[in-house]
């Protein structure tokens, strides 16, 4: 049986929906929400002392994941600019015409609105401070243009999952969830000063920020190093606060053992495999931290 042309355009207008759809979780690195999502996970189930409700779990994972879209997806769009002049990220910019940038820019907007309706279906203070969350994260956008801390910057904008998560479980602020932001915020800095060695020549040529431009590779990823190396520590004293136990220290313990792989993975005079130090490798660390730790909470 053939379709007839009513059915045939209905067909290819779905299929180009599904592919710009497709397109978007592409160009915003979609696979990428690995690296803060655990943290969050591990933060509402220890302010939970437990199992929170499923209601909660799923607001806090909504409202995660509709930050971090509208804030990649506003970054892909104001840098488009520097994008296109870099082979490694040129790709964006295909993706863009293909999407259309008025439709990234509805997404962004859709995704932000609904970052503030699952804040506020969590708590009235979560609500609160969500246009500060939405200003930190596209803020960050703007950071490699006059500074070289966007590392840091980003770190910030990662950070502020364990302390979301925390905030929609209780609805009050403590200081256990920006200690462990604080670990996150070192280990997001750190990888992404590796991360961004690669960018070096572009970040010269473009007049763009960041500390492989100001220190040089050898010395960025000696910084980033120290960086990772506090985060353990931090991880250790976040233990005391969070009244976690020898599993979680067992868990802290593989982490030091992947920072230490991920380095040895880098150096200066070979970035080939940054790729797998870079997701491969703090992915495991989210993930099995974040499994490690709600194993400690539940025995």
């Amino acid at each position: 049986m053939q379709l007839s042309d009513n059915e045939k355009n209905i067909s290819k207008s779905n299929q180009s929906i599904l592919l710009k759809l497709y397109s978007i979780l592409r160009l915003i690195k979609f696979s990428h929400t690995i690296f803060s999502l655990p943290f969050a996970v591990m933060s509402a189930f220890i302010a939970a002392n437990g199992l929170p409700s499923l209601r909660q779990i799923l607001l806090i994972i909504g409202a995660l994941i509709m930050a971090r879209s509208c804030a990649m997806s506003f970054n892909r769009l104001v840098d488009a600019k520097y994008d296109i002049l870099n082979p490694r990220t040129d790709y964006r910019i295909h993706l863009q015409n293909l999407i259309g940038r008025p439709n990234l820019w509805i997404f962004t907007v859709f995704c932000a609105i609904l970052f503030v309706v699952f804040a506020a279906g969590l708590n009235l203070l979560s609500l609160l401070l969500s246009p500060i969350a939405l200003l930190i994260i596209f803020g960050y956008s703007y950071t490699k243009r006059f500074t070289n801390l966007s590392h840091v910057v980003l770190g910030l904008a990662l950070a502020l999952s364990p302390i979301g998560a925390w905030i929609g479980i209780k609805g009050e602020i403590n200081l256990a969830p920006f200690i462990l932001a604080f670990a996150v915020l070192l280990w997001t800095a750190g990888f992404d000063i590796i991360y961004s060695c690669q960018d070096l020549q572009h970040d010269l040529k473009t007049g763009l920020y960041s500390i492989p431009r100001k220190m040089g590779l050898k010395n960025s990823l000696r910084l980033s190093s120290i960086l990772h190396f506090i985060m353990v520590i931090v991880l250790v004293i976040f233990m005391y606060f969070a009244n976690l136990d020898i599993i979680y220290f067992g868990g802290v313990c593989f982490v030091c053992v992947m920072l230490f792989y991920e380095h040895s993975l880098i150096k200066p005079h070979d970035l080939s495999n940054i790729n797998t130090a870079f997701f491969t490798v703090n992915g495991l660390i989210s993930i099995i931290l974040m499994i490690i730790t709600l194993v400690d909470v539940f025995i």
